[in-house]
């Protein structure tokens, strides 16, 4: 009897399967390389977006806290002491995210741990639709513009330590720059002449090629979440907040149904 192979519809239909899979373990508790590689891609592009977007918005980037506190520095010398106000209650917001997400998933992991990864991205959604919503309601920038600034400061403060804990410090989201360090020394080891594989382990020059890969690919997709945020926000207004929010709530939903139906079990 001739073996049987798999045809082409069913290696279709298998990687169609393994895709919601994977969308399914984004935020599960069981952590795994390429659960963290999608969580990853995902918060990238949304950071990206509302990178991008919220800088149309306030007219300021929200994740990058080096060049905030230098605008602090800066505008202390200068005497714009309201402006510095603003740069610190952009950092004191971003550090509040933080802290939230760090509370959130340390009372998950003792209380319900399926979901200990779903409540932050949950409330990441939720905060991002509520934001979304209010400022296509009112259309009024004098009511969303106060929130807006210290909002987002504190989504990306939620997200970015986030991903931090569930990949164990490996992946940051929301700003590029120690992305791009960590590709350029790649590159360098790959670069590197004396690559003997005589030598002693810890002597060998071995480049991570999947590492580099990897991080190529999230600073491409923030760039691409950059462009849809901004081309978002230019004809949509607040409301490209929507299908951002939507994406996150599909990482996180399986979380809550899936605890839903062990409970019913």
């Amino acid at each position: 009897m001739s073996p049987i192979v798999p045809s082409a519809s069913t290696h279709g239909a298998a990687r169609q399967r393994r895709m919601p899979r994977l969308l399914r373990a984004a935020t599960a508790h069981h952590r795994s390389d390429a659960a963290d590689t999608v969580l990853a891609v995902v918060l990238t592009f949304v950071a990206g977006a509302v990178n991008a977007g919220g800088f149309l918005a306030v007219g300021q980037y929200t994740s990058h806290m080096t060049g905030i506190v230098s605008s602090i520095a800066d505008h202390l010398v200068l005497g714009t002491s309201a402006l510095a106000a603003v740069g610190a209650v952009s950092l004191a917001s971003f550090i509040a995210g933080a802290a939230t997400s760090a509370l959130l998933i340390n009372w998950g992991r003792r209380n319900t741990p399926r979901k200990q990864y779903a409540y932050p991205i949950a409330l990441e959604a939720l905060l991002l639709l509520a934001f979304g919503v209010l400022g296509v309601s009112t259309g009024a920038a004098h009511t969303v513009l106060p929130l807006a600034l210290p909002l987002l400061c504190f989504l990306m403060g939620l997200q970015n330590a986030t991903i931090t804990k569930l990949s164990g410090a490996r992946i940051r989201t929301t700003h590029l720059t120690g992305m791009v360090t960590d590709m350029g020394i790649e590159i360098g080891k790959l670069l590197y002449p004396h690559r003997d594989a005589s030598r002693p382990a810890h002597l060998r020059v071995v480049a991570d090629r999947k590492k580099l890969v990897i991080l190529a690919v999230l600073v491409a997709t923030f760039l691409l979440g950059g462009i849809a945020g901004g081309l978002g926000f230019s004809v949509f207004g607040y409301g490209f907040c929507v299908p951002l929010a939507a994406l996150l709530f599909l990482l996180a939903c399986p979380q809550f149904l899936s605890a839903r139906r062990s409970r019913r079990l």
